[in-house]
């Protein structure tokens, strides 16, 4: 049964992936659309009063450095609609339908807040838009990440009112013909309707949830192949004892250091070498608990900025329904949910950093306790498993560049009337291509970590390992001689998207974090 979402109410990440992956329908429920309509009814009187009305931005005035311009009665919807067309200037590769369903979901969700002023027709449509698949086709650069994502959420808005282009079905067409196929009439925007659906940070917070919320699976994905990578290398679990967590209480580090027993309980490795010579393993071994825990407690923080925003009122002006009063101010500057998706994209990419060295670890005979260099079968004739460490290095090399925080720049626009700006697009992005290189960096860890785990056969690691090793050996064979691998590092990018190696060690030892 598809899951409902009311609007006007929190969503956690989750939620909003739900709806961004088709899993999820929203609903406008009666209480959400009596704000809307309180909040219309404000811009309605303004509206009506004509030219005798007092200057409300966007309402009977131009837009940015254009503030004091005033736009005369029977002007105002040419205005709205103008304000959409001339603001649709994204350029880049279009983003994805995730993306931008979940952009969709969050322009109506901020709406329903009942602020905006903007009629509940503009959130029905958006709402069957959504539910008929029509999905506006949206290039993903042109943001500064203040006065809101305009240039993104204006090439969303040209659908509404049939311009633009859509996708639907797979198929790119133009946007009045999307909305006719699926029955829909395109919207005539009302006083206020261009500037309600393109001002704020929708952009920002639908790619960066989605960037957070794999962020957040792939701390737990990196607990798991870590796990797998320490077996294989025979490295110690006494760092993760409980007692050393305790007295160092982050909580992220403690959640770690939890999955990691669990992972490796009963592991026969681990009691092969109990009393072996080393003293202590290097630390994207033995400190995952506090590498992998901070970039937990960092992505936990980001979560909570970008749930906040779900249910903020990022429009300007403001409508106060209950004073009658609409109000100019700044919650479309995207600087708090910038500063949050920088940290996030260095939270992030530091598993990546450390999986690399556990990577290293497995293929230099100088460091994997015994085993074959590179993990060749035939050592020599075969070269195995060392162009993967170098692909690792390259991404992970890549994230470094990528992980320079955005919301430190600005470059001020609209005549200097925007004279600081977030670049809180920009974070986002970032951050979400960081999550995809990290994701493919576990995966060759993971590869290299199974063939590891095959040369101690007949020894066993413990249960949790040991189905994620068996999950992961349903797809990719063990490396018996040279194969080509890019085809295998995809699958295995794959598995952990779709979170297949969690779910089987989950079966085996209990719910990880």
């Amino acid at each position: 049964m598809t899951k409902t979402i009311q609007l006007g109410e929190q969503w956690s990440l989750e939620e909003l992936e739900a709806v961004a992956r088709g899993e999820a329908q929203l609903a406008f429920g009666p209480e959400a659309r009596a704000k809307v309509d309180a909040a219309r009814a404000v811009i309605d009187r303004l509206a009506n009063a004509g030219d005798g009305a007092p200057n409300v931005y966007g309402v009977n005035t131009g837009f940015g450095a254009l503030a004091e311009t005033r736009i005369a009665a029977d002007q105002v919807r040419a205005l709205q609609r103008n304000l959409v067309r001339s603001h649709a200037c994204g350029v880049g590769p279009d983003l994805p339908r995730p993306a931008v369903r979940a952009m969709m979901a969050l322009r109506a969700q901020t709406i329903a807040m009942g602020c905006s002023g903007a009629r509940a027709e503009v959130v029905d449509q958006l709402v069957a838009m959504l539910a008929r698949g029509v999905h506006p086709r949206i290039p993903a650069q042109g943001s500064v990440g203040a006065s809101g994502d305009l240039a993104p959420l204006a090439h969303l808005a040209l659908v509404l009112i049939g311009e633009g282009e859509a996708e639907l079905e797979g198929i790119t067409i133009p946007g009045a013909e999307a909305l006719a196929k699926v029955g829909l009439t395109p919207l005539t925007l009302q006083a206020k309707e261009g500037l309600a659906l393109i001002n704020g940070t929708q952009l920002i917070v639908a790619v960066g949830a989605l960037a957070v919320a794999e962020g957040c699976r792939l701390c737990t994905q990196a607990d798991l192949v870590g796990a797998m990578s320490l077996e294989a290398l025979e490295g110690s679990q006494r760092p993760f004892d409980p007692r050393i967590q305790a007295v160092r209480p982050h909580p992220g580090q403690e959640v770690t250091a939890a999955n990691l027993r669990a992972l490796l309980a009963d592991s026969q490795i681990m009691e092969s070498h109990t009393n072996c010579h080393k003293v202590q393993d290097p630390y994207s071994l033995r400190c995952m608990p506090q590498i992998h825990g901070a970039s937990r407690d960092a992505l936990a923080w980001a979560r909570t900025v970008l749930e906040r925003e779900i249910v903020a009122a990022t429009d300007n002006p403001l409508v106060f329904a209950e004073e009658g009063e609409v109000i100019s101010g700044g919650n479309f500057h995207g600087q708090p949910l910038a500063i949050a998706l920088d940290t996030a994209a260095i939270a992030i990419a530091e598993l990546a950093n450390a999986a690399e060295r556990r990577i290293e670890q497995l293929v230099n005979p100088a460091m994997s306790s015994g085993l074959p260099p590179f993990l060749a079968p035939r050592s020599g004739l075969d070269s195995g498993f060392m162009m993967a460490q170098v692909t690792a290095a390259a991404l992970v090399s890549e994230n470094k560049v990528l992980c320079h925080p955005s919301s430190v720049d600005s470059i001020p626009s609209s005549a200097g009337k925007e004279d600081h700006v977030s670049m809180g697009s920009i974070s986002a992005r970032k951050a979400w291509t960081v999550a995809r290189h990290v994701r493919q960096v576990l995966a060759i860890e993971a590869m290299v970590a199974a063939q590891g785990l095959d040369l101690r056969a007949p020894l066993t690691p413990g249960a949790g390992v040991a189905a994620a090793h068996a999950a992961l050996r349903e797809t990719v064979d063990t490396l018996t001689e040279d194969r080509v691998l890019a085809p295998d590092i995809e699958a295995v990018t794959r598995l952990l998207e779709e979170g297949a190696l969690t779910a089987r060690a989950e079966a085996a030892v209990g719910a990880l974090r």
